[in-house]
């Protein structure tokens, strides 16, 4: 394809190392806007080539199908990948080699004219976040590859897979470009209790068998804490009871959702006489049947 890595320098995909940088070392000399006005496009692509086969992780993450041409991860091999940008993010300048080659290249006077500039990569992480971290928001300390560390804010309602950008805390440019940004993915982690749809949460919780016949209020947890439910007499197994407003605020909502609570009729263990007595009776004097209503 026209843009691929390989393509754009000239070299096989079983080219060494040596090769690559051998084969970009001389497009570089050719295509450097010190030497030749108006290729800077040509030698942004060749420099972007470059910074995809000069890292060996890059590479070989391109080969697998991981990255595309343009370094960005390809959905299904993003985690992979991923995990592997957290160790090599932040690379620049001097981190592929170009100091050394425009060194080399041009007498010791590294680095493109003044004036030229390519935006930095961005680089991609992945945070892992609770459940109720999602839903209402969080600070989170994340540490850079530099050793750095930022605080970054995981907005209330953050859905799995989504991507927060932080602007400019991305790769170095090249020249007078700016850093590309931060992609962080967040990944949400499963709550033993509560599920999520859309914005509503989703809840199922255990009813005794008088409950469901003689009705009780029972104590349900929420996202925000616990509330009383009224159920009523003659509540059947599987009936879904709304509680408004006690589900997920996001900011491109401004209603909150709801959380639906599903019941769940559970026996007792043992079934004692009395109970099995009582059943027994009430079963010869009504010929209830649900399934021929």
């Amino acid at each position: 394809m026209a843009d691929d890595p390989y393509a754009i320098l000239g070299v096989s995909r079983s080219a060494t190392d040596e090769d690559i940088r051998r084969a970009f070392r001389k497009l570089a000399k050719e295509l450097h806007p010190d030497v030749n006005r108006g290729t800077d496009e040509r030698f942004k692509k060749v420099s972007s080539a470059y910074e995809i086969l000069g890292d060996p992780e890059k590479r070989r993450a391109f080969d697998r199908g991981e990255i595309d041409a343009r370094g960005e991860p390809r959905r299904d091999g993003f985690r992979h990948y991923a995990r592997g940008a957290r160790a090599g993010a932040g690379a620049g300048f001097e981190e592929f080699g170009f100091s050394d080659i425009f060194s080399d290249v041009f007498g010791g006077r590294a680095g493109p004219r003044p004036g030229f500039s390519v935006k930095g990569h961005d680089v991609r992480y992945t945070l892992d976040v609770d459940f109720l971290e999602a839903v209402k928001g969080a600070t989170k300390r994340v540490t850079l590859p530099g050793g750095g560390t930022l605080d970054l804010n995981v907005p209330a309602g953050v859905g799995d897979g989504q991507v927060l950008r932080l602007k400019g805390k991305g790769a170095r440019g090249l020249g007078a470009g700016e850093p590309g940004d931060a992609l962080v993915e967040i990944r949400v982690r499963a709550n033993a209790q509560f599920k999520r749809a859309d914005d509503d949460i989703l809840l199922e919780i255990p009813i005794t068998v008088d409950e469901a016949v003689l009705g009780a209020k029972v104590e349900v947890p929420t996202v925000s804490g616990r509330v009383q439910l009224t159920i009523p007499k003659g509540t059947s197994s599987g009936r879904v009871f709304r509680l408004k407003g006690k589900g997920i605020k996001s900011a491109n909502r401004p209603v909150p959702g709801d959380q639906l609570v599903t019941v769940r009729i559970v026996l007792p263990d043992v079934i004692d006489d009395s109970l099995a007595y009582f059943f027994s009776e009430w079963r010869q004097k009504n010929r209830y049947d649900p399934g021929r209503r």
